[in-house]
């Protein structure tokens, strides 16, 4: 059946009578002596599976032979990026799109409850010692960054973990996330007597659109101050886009050698970290955590020591960060289901999924609002912190796949066509659904302003959400993270005035006083306590940076704007009064296509009308006191 050629390639010539074969689509048969070996064997397997549409315009041998041959190599990408392969995904899509059309619910059996969890309340006792915890335990932590997307639903063409988190120090997203980690480290070793040599590892997850320029991003900054081997880019491959009910795989409309493809999801990670050996390299070097992340949330790092903590203390296997949910808000409900057979799994249900499965299991109201004025489930946030152990124990039997669902849109009411190609989709949440009911699964509950402000809407969009819900724009993610350090200090004893209201780009929003502090000035409640002292009190029209590490407040009366930048060896003390007419917030229109486009999503720029800035690069004790 097959004769060797000199290069060494596997030409084929298959007779009229070869079983294997008497399905497959007379142009491919024609074709496959340009292919190698290996790819006869996708297009044999492409052939079993009913895909013979993809080579019915293909012409004979010596026309356009090298998109042929790319078609194949795509082919192969795409059969090697998914656990199991093309048979795999292409079974599993069938199976999925029939639930689909038959309009099967994926929670039939399934009775909802509230499950066990922890609610932390910021600043109190239980909240300090988690957050010890939660240190010392980060030297044995990974993290994992989830960065795949454009900022182009933000209104913004870069990728988002390039925009700038706040206005203050311009510090993009992810030097902040990584400036953070790299304090975390710091402060966990600082624990350990004599100190340890640990670096905290981080993985990033890019796609197509944005691994060359997060790279270019880490390389031009040289890392923010990480070392290049402690950071990992995991490239997301495309799934196949299908086309009709029997999984027949979509040619793209604008080359018919190629296959339409789009993004699977974020649930791509698990694979990802499983197939590279990642996590059989962290556990071999004795980590026993692996954290995971979004791109745009600009408050959660002020959550994690916390919620590390009870990690550790109640041993979960996985820990979903959430924070306090109205009911039918429009955010997932951290949730336990136990099915009519006695399994059992605690997972997110989306927000529109959750009121009709509480009503159809004997909650006549379905989704509302306990005693306490919100919902009994959690609001799951997309943060979770996984035990590295288990973790890979569960991957090792799905080869990192997790549970899938397809979101078809069809032309009518008998489910027969796509109004358009539609893929399998995964959520990077939706691991625990394969979990054994004796896998520990919870949650930590903190409070809303400390640690979810995400940046996802652009001004238009965020302009139409209904008042009193968050706008989840650059505008309001700004202002959370002012608010939240002004909260913060507030609660170690700072007398914070009370913000303003105004309003930037339609969107109605507290102005506190516009203070930040890098992440290696305090990393927990307790570091920031640690450096404010006396009687200190900062106005609203005031703003604050704090930039150095030994940065000491005390007795400080703050009307306009401080700048402290102080290098590792240097130890300042600030206080006195400190009076200047700032840094005042400057509206702009977001239809200025004459600014940059990150100041134009915010709908404000800062004017530095007068400030007093000090920068202490000298080892030594320093004061500054006007």
């Amino acid at each position: 059946m097959a004769s060797s050629t000199a290069d060494g390639i596997s030409k084929l010539r298959i007779d009229s009578g070869d079983d294997d074969w008497a399905a497959a689509s007379p142009t491919l048969l024609n074709n496959l002596s340009l292919l190698s070996a290996k790819q006869v064997g996708l297009a044999k397997l492409l052939m079993e599976m009913g895909q013979n549409h993809l080579f019915e315009h293909w012409p004979e041998p010596g026309v356009d032979d090298e998109e042929k041959r790319a078609f194949f190599h795509q082919v192969e990408r795409l059969d090697s990026s998914y656990p199991g392969g093309l048979a795999s995904y292409i079974k599993s899509a069938r199976e999925l799109l029939a639930d689909s059309k038959a309009g099967k619910n994926p929670y039939d059996g399934f009775t909802p409850s509230v499950p066990s969890g922890e609610v932390l309340k910021f600043g109190d006792d239980d909240f300090i010692q988690y957050e010890e915890v939660g240190v010392k335990e980060a030297r044995k932590a990974a993290f994992v960054l989830v960065a795949g997307g454009l900022g182009e639903r933000l209104g913004y063409n870069g990728i988002k973990v390039a925009l700038p988190r706040e206005s203050v120090t311009g510090t993009c997203f992810l030097q902040h996330y990584i400036e953070s980690i790299l304090a975390l480290q710091d402060a966990s070793c600082a624990l350990v007597q004599g100190g340890c040599q640990a670096e905290i590892p981080l993985a990033i997850m890019t796609s197509d659109d944005t691994h060359s320029r997060t790279l270019n991003l880490l390389e031009s900054n040289s890392y923010f101050g990480m070392k290049p081997t402690q950071v990992k880019l995991l490239k997301q491959e495309k799934v196949a886009c299908l086309v009709d009910n029997d999984a027949h795989l979509a040619l793209d409309p604008q080359n018919k050698y190629r296959i339409q493809t789009k993004p699977h999801g974020h649930g791509d990670v698990h694979s990802l970290l499983y197939s590279s050996g990642l996590l059989k390299h962290w556990h071999d070097a004795g980590l026993r955590w692996v954290l995971f992340f979004q791109d745009t949330n600009g408050l959660l790092f002020k959550a994690i020591p916390a919620a590390l903590g009870v990690s550790a203390t109640k041993e979960y296997h996985v820990n979903s960060l959430a924070v306090p949910r109205k009911a039918k808000e429009a955010i997932g409900g951290i949730t336990k289901l136990t099915h009519k057979d006695g399994r059992t799994m605690v997972i997110n249900v989306e927000y529109n999924q959750l009121d009709p499965l509480l009503r159809a299991s004997g909650y006549p109201d379905g989704d509302v609002n306990a005693e306490s004025g919100y919902s009994p489930f959690p609001g799951n946030i997309n943060q979770l912190i996984f035990k590295l152990g288990p973790y890979m124990e569960e991957l090792s039997k799905t080869g990192g796949g997790i549970k899938e669902f397809v979101n078809p849109k069809y032309k009518d009411a008998t489910k027969t066509e796509f109004k358009s190609s539609t893929r399998l989709e995964c959520m990077m949440q939706d691991y625990p659904k394969t979990l054994p009911p004796s896998a520990r699964v919870g949650f930590t509950v903190l409070d809303t302003w400390l640690a979810y402000a995400p940046v996802k809407n652009n001004p238009e969009d965020a302009a139409k959400v209904p008042k009193g819900n968050p706008y989840h724009s650059a505008t309001s993610g700004e202002m959370a993270i002012y608010r939240a350090n002004s909260l913060i200090l507030r609660k170690a004893g700072v007398e914070v005035s009370d913000p303003v209201m105004d309003e930037f780009n339609q969107q109605e929003v507290e102005v506190w006083p516009r203070i930040e502090w890098k992440p290696k000035w305090a990393v927990t409640f307790a570091g920031v306590k640690s450096k404010v002292s006396g009687k200190n009190a900062i106005t609203q029209k005031s703003t604050l940076a704090i930039k150095g590490r030994n940065i000491f407040i005390e007795d400080l009366l703050l009307d306009g704007a401080l700048i402290v930048d102080a290098g590792d060896g240097a130890e300042v003390s600030v206080g006195g009064s400190v009076q200047n007419q700032g840094w005042i917030i400057e509206k702009v229109d977001y239809k200025d296509t004459s600014l940059p486009e990150e100041v134009r999503i915010r709908g404000f720029r800062m004017n530095k009308v007068e400030q007093l800035e000090k920068t202490y690069n000298e080892t030594g004790k320093f004061s500054l006191k006007p």
